[in-house]
Parts: structure tokens; C-alpha cells; sequence
């Protein structure tokens, strides 16, 4: 975030290789959610694409579709960027800058941790994609249809519009390493401790028998389309996303000091710093 005034510029840049499915979708997103959790408003995307020599205008045509909708819906502009074929990929590459403005100010003690929709979105909507025919030799084909759908759950944009409309100090999209991961950067970036839940953090069961199948860690999978929210009013937040069609739960508390703590009934863990994402052990 750059100070320039009367307003704060939020620039944020994701490439996505992971995924040659909906790839034009995915690279919105993924910026975009960074800039709503700075609770900035998304302006502007610069987009580079790298395709590998094999590469057909159609796949192309596709991806610039795919963020020309995305942009379309919430009044983005792709202000330039970048397209070129190179021998250097083995698969499209797409890069997108996002640049928005204000920010928000950090978590503070005593505060109420919200998490819209649910965990493990993402990974499970990959999963289900990349291996949807093992999954269905093992799973009802329609849990495996109802995952894939979770492709179209990935934006918390308008998560991030409820919430700076109650009240927040810190957002952040839960991406790579999951809910632990984003708990642990959120409190080590406001310098506080956290006491969570784990039976409140929301997930759907098609996350869960598809994690068990592969016997990875759905809090510990890549999450976009949850985001993880900082607020003095919870309650009042949970309420007003619940009114806006977007699932929420209260996960727990911000409190004073290093300690971040998780709880399962008597049972009770630290958090340790985020590792590398339970999605490449299955993809």
C-alpha cells in the first residue's frame, strides 16, 4: 500500500500455472480477493499471459473471456499488460497485477475473527477438476459435481463490501496454506494472539470426504473464497453476510500476546507458521 494523499494505492500481483482449468477466472480472483482484503476497492488489472508453442488463439480467446466477464461483473478495468508465446512454459502462465484503493489498519486484541462461506474451497474445486475420475470410482459422482461447482464461490468481493460496511481492521482471503496459514499471518502481522474454535470453522463435507480420500489437511488447503475477517461487531457481521446470501461463523478471538491457540473440545494446539500447501501432495 502507497500513501499518496488522500487515498492509499493497493497493488497486489498473483501469477497462476497450478491449474490449466478456468485459469482466466482463477487469476481474477485471486488478485482481486487480495485487494478487497486490504479493504481497498479494486480500479484496475494489468494482465500478462505466457503461452507455451503449442498453444492454439481459441485457449487464448478462452482466458481473456473468462476476465473479461469477471471484469465485466464488477466493474473492473484491465488497464494493460502483456502477451506473449514462449518456449520457457510447458503450460499457460497468467499474471495479474490488481490496483486499488484505501486500506485498513490491523487486528486488534479482544476483537471477534469471522470466516465467510467456507474452507477449502479452492483446493477442493482443483481437486475434483484434476482428478475427477478417481474421485468418483471412491465418492458419489455428485459430491465430485458439487466440488467442482465450488469453482464458482471463489470471489469475496462482496464479502469485503459487507464488511467495511460493519466495521473491520483486518482482512485477509485465505489462499495458500489454508485457514491456519491465514490465521497465523493475520496475528503475526498485528503482532497478537488468537484462541479459535476448530469445530467453528466452517467447511462443506464434499472438503472433507474429498481430503480424507487423498489424507490431507483441509486447514491446512489453499481457501479462496473464504476470507478471514477482524471485527469488533461479529455477531452483527455474521448477520448482515448471512442477509446478503454469504454463509459466516465466528471462529474466535483476537487476545493480547504471542499465544495462538486452537481448541477441539478439551484438546488444545499452537499454530506454527504456514507450510507448504496440502494441494501439492494431491496435485
Amino acid at each position: 500500500a502507497m500513501d499518496v494523499g488522500e487515498h492509499a494505492i493497493v497493488l497486489s500481483s498473483d501469477p497462476i500455472s497450478g491449474s490449466a482449468d478456468h485459469i482466466g477466472r482463477l487469476a481474477f480472483h485471486i488478485t482481486a480477493n487480495d485487494i478487497a482484503s486490504s479493504g481497498a476497492e479494486l480500479v484496475g488489472m494489468m494482465v500478462t499471459i505466457i503461452l507455451p508453442e503449442n498453444s492454439t488463439e481459441e485457449e487464448l480467446k478462452e482466458i481473456m473471456q473468462e476476465l473479461s466477464e469477471c471484469t465485466a461483473r464488477y466493474g473492473v478495468e484491465i488497464m494493460g499488460g502483456h502477451t506473449e508465446v514462449s518456449a520457457v512454459v510447458n503450460q499457460p502462465l497468467v499474471s495479474v497485477t490488481g490496483v486499488g484503493k484505501v486500506a485498513t489498519s490491523g487486528l486488534k486484541p479482544g476483537q471477534d475473527l469471522v470466516v465467510t462461506k467456507w474452507i477449502g474451497l479452492e483446493g477442493s474445486a482443483i481437486v475434483a477438476s484434476e482428478k475427477e475420475q478417481e474421485l468418483k470410482e471412491k465418492l458419489p459422482s455428485e459430491l465430485v459435481e458439487t466440488a467442482k461447482s465450488f469453482a464458482d464461490l471463489l470471489s469475496v468481493v462482496d464479502d469485503a463490501k459487507v464488511a467495511m460496511k460493519v466495521g473491520v481492521s483486518a482482512m485477509h482471503d485465505v489462499t495458500e496454506g489454508g485457514i491456519f496459514g491465514a490465521l497465523w499471518e493475520m496475528a503475526e502481522a498485528s503482532g497478537v494472539g488468537l484462541d479459535i474454535d476448530l469445530k467453528k470453522i466452517p467447511i462443506r463435507q464434499e472438503t472433507i470426504e474429498i481430503c480424507e480420500v487423498y489424507d490431507i489437511n483441509p486447514y491446512l488447503l489453499i481457501s479462496s473464497g473464504a476470507m478471514l475477517i477482524g471485527t469488533d461487531h461479529g455477531s452483527r457481521l455474521v448477520e448482515e453476510l448471512t442477509r446478503a446470501g454469504i454463509h459466516a461463523s465466528v471462529i474466535g478471538y483476537a487476545v493480547e500476546g504471542r499465544d495462538r491457540i486452537v481448541r477441539n473440545g478439551d484438546e488444545k494446539r499452537f499454530f506454527e507458521p504456514p507450510k507448504t500447501d496440502e494441494l501439492y501432495k494431491v496435485c
